[in-house]
This record gives C-alpha cells, structure tokens and sequence, in this order.
C-alpha cells in the first residue's frame, strides 16, 4: 500500500514540475563579434596610433513567466567576452499598475534618457573619454529598485513616468541576502517624465541626486533632457545634461586630465545627431558633442601666469553606418575628439572600428 502512495505522489509530483515548467519561458540568446580598429592622435597611448582586431562575444539567459493574479516576471543575465556579469535584473510587470525593476548593471531609469544613439552606438562610443551625461545614474542601477508607470494619453501624446530609489548607493553588485557595507555615499533617488506622440515628436526629462555621508561634500545633482523627432527616413535629436557630483577640494587646472566623479566643480554637455534610414538594411547617422567642465572658480590663489582653471570644452564628432542581412550586421565608425579628459593639454584622438556582428 505504500508503495502505491509512493507511485502516486511521485507521480503527481513530477505532473506538477512539467505544468511548472510548461508555465514559464527560458532562452538562450547570444553574439558573435569582430571587431577592427584604430588609434591615432596626440593623446596619451593614441599617438602611437595603435590597431587591432578583437573579440565581442556575449551570451545572455532570460526566463519569464505569469503569476496566479495575472502579473508577469522576467528574470535575465548578460555575460561579456570575458565570461563576466554584464548585467542581472528582474522586472515584474504588474498589469496596469505599471512595473517594478531591480539588478545590476542597468542602468536603472537613467538608461531610458542616456544618449541619443546612432546608426552603430552614441556619439562618444569608443572615444578617449566618455560624454558627462552616460554617466547620468551609473552609480544607483545596483541595489536599487525602479519603477515604470502605465503610458497615460495626455491630449494625443502618451506619458511614462520613471521612479527610482537605492537605499545605499554603491556601482558594485549586490547579491541575494548582501549590503552596500559602509560608504561616503548615501541613499539616491531620482524621476523621469518622457513623452511621446504620433506625429514623431519625443521628449524627456529626467533628474536625480545622491546624497553624502560627508562633511566635506556636498549632495550630488544630475539631470538631462532631450527632444527628437523621426521624418519619414529621417530622425533629428538634441540632448542636454548638467551634472554636479558634490566633490570638494581645490579646482582642476585647466591643463590637467579631470576624472569625472572626483574633479570638483561641475560638467555640462549638449549633443545632436542626424539619423537617416536608407532602407529597410542599411542607416548613417552624424552627431557633434560638447562637453564643458567648470571649475567653479577663476585663478587659484597666489596663481601665476599659466595657472589657469578656466572652463574646458571637450568636443567629439562621429560619423557612424549599419547595413544588416538578417542575423549578420556590419557597423562603422569613426569618432574624434578634442581635448580629451577635459584638458587643454591632452591632444586629439581618433578611433575608426569596423564591426561584424553574428547573432544568435
């Protein structure tokens, strides 16, 4: 008689793991890359224009599925060439109560108004020193939890609103059951309103600060907006982002490389990019960016002639192709910038790439 209990456990056991695993959804996605590139220029290791052909593979694993009240979750990770974790979050979709996102390496809500893009990446992909404004939320994606509201019709337009909280900003990952442990660096927030239409048109607020557990700093602000609008073939855009990360201390001299998170003082960019859509395979983009650090201060005391921390200008223009035959894409670019690391002393670099993409 116990043997046929057993059966008839086991039984229903195994019919309750199949109706389980019949509910839910797992796939395996990945990439296949070559890359060719090159390096010219006055900026440190740039001038000895240097070139190469490299390797950007990825595989990512994703599963979703519905719970008994209807609501969905999805589950992801994302590893790089190195085999590394790229990025790890879940997302629960609450039917019209909008959605919950939580991870690692996302780029929380701050990643729906980071850049305007191109036919192959953003204006300062690959470049010597990246743009003020993709750093915008780099440090409060992990460990915190992001929210996304239902789009609401607005006279013709749709809103989304974006919401974000991380108790202990930290730019590590947080695993199951861990902390941020100790830091300078205290709770962050930040919201987003983007708004879209019919006629094309699309545009994007967003703002966020991180608070300090110091005395010496103050609280960080980062904010950005950007507006584009498609033409048939054609998309133009405009951003602009202001960000003071609250660090104290002496200026930066203008003639010294700034490390954006430590310089003091503040980094204001604006950028525009053209994208037109050939055919159904093949696009070209063009983008121009200006990113400005300010000191916040004229000469240093007791200066001398030259000591100067005057504001300094970084620009970058990149010209940018894509044509894709289904799986299979070829991309291009060729990005230059103009004193680079916000130093009027560091030169120009230049990067070209070509890239064959496999997907699968």
């Amino acid at each position: 008689m116990n043997k046929f209990k057993k059966i008839g456990l086991t039984a229903l056991a195994t019919s309750l793991v199949a109706s389980s695993a019949y509910a839910a959804e797992v796939s395996v996605s990945g990439g296949a890359g070559l890359t060719w590139s090159t390096q010219s220029g006055t900026s440190g290791a740039a001038s000895d224009h240097g070139k190469g052909i490299g390797t950007d593979n990825s595989i990512s694993f994703s599963s979703s599925g519905e719970l008994d009240n209807g609501w969905s979750v999805a589950a992801g990770v994302a590893l790089d060439t190195s085999t590394a974790l790229s990025s790890s979050s879940v997302t629960l979709t609450m039917g019209s109560m909008g959605s919950l996102k939580w991870g690692m390496g996302s780029a929380g809500n701050a990643g729906n108004y980071d850049g305007l893009g191109g036919a192959y990446e953003e204006v300062d992909d690959g470049a010597a020193t990246s743009l003020s404004t993709n750093a915008i939320g780099s440090t409060v994606d992990n460990g915190g939890i992001f929210y996304t509201s239902p789009s609401v019709d607005a006279g013709g337009a749709s809103l989304t609103v974006h919401l974000g909280y991380t108790p202990r900003v930290t730019d590590s990952d947080i695993t199951g059951g861990a902390t941020s442990g100790a830091t300078s660096l205290g709770s962050g927030s930040n919201i987003g309103v983007t708004m879209s239409s019919d006629a094309g048109l699309k545009v994007g607020v967003y703002a966020g600060t991180v608070s300090k557990n110091s005395a010496s700093a103050q609280d960080s602000f980062e904010g950005t907006w950007y507006a584009s609008y498609a033409m048939g073939p054609i998309s133009v855009g405009y951003q602009q982002s202001y960000v003071d990360n609250g660090v104290g201390g002496a200026a930066n001299l203008a003639a010294t490389t700034k490390a954006f998170g430590t310089a003091t003082g503040t980094f204001e960019a604006d950028q525009w990019s053209i994208i037109m859509n050939v055919n159904d395979n093949l696009s070209v983009s063009y983008a121009e960016a200006d990113d400005t650090y300010d000191a916040g201060a004229g000469w240093t005391t007791g200066a001398t002639t030259g000591d100067s921390v005057a504001d300094v200008t970084m620009t970058m223009k990149s010209i940018q192709a894509a044509y894709s035959m289904g799986s299979m894409s070829v991309k291009a670019y060729r990005t230059e910038t103009d004193n680079a690391g916000y130093c009027t002393s560091c030169g120009t670099n230049t990067v070209n790439e070509i890239a064959l993409g496999l997907s699968f």
